[in-house]
């Protein structure tokens, strides 16, 4: 596997990561959501292949850029 391609999966699972952190979180504070585990599980996998792509597509420009 290329190590871009490795980087941005990895970009997605810390996204995915990120946003099931914050559902607990909030269902800590303010006493639950009313949403299912499959809805908050396909939201999971959405935010993942937004965070996956934009990395993948992202990387090159910032490295052209120097900022990487």
């Amino acid at each position: 596997m290329r190590g871009r391609t490795k980087s941005a999966l990895l970009w997605g699972v810390v996204g995915a990561l990120a946003f099931l952190v914050a559902v607990q979180g909030y269902q800590l504070a303010v006493g639950g959501v009313a949403l299912s585990l499959l809805i908050v599980a396909a939201v999971a996998i959405g935010v993942a292949a937004v965070a996956a792509t934009v990395a993948y597509v992202a990387e090159p420009r910032l490295l052209t850029k120097g900022r990487s």
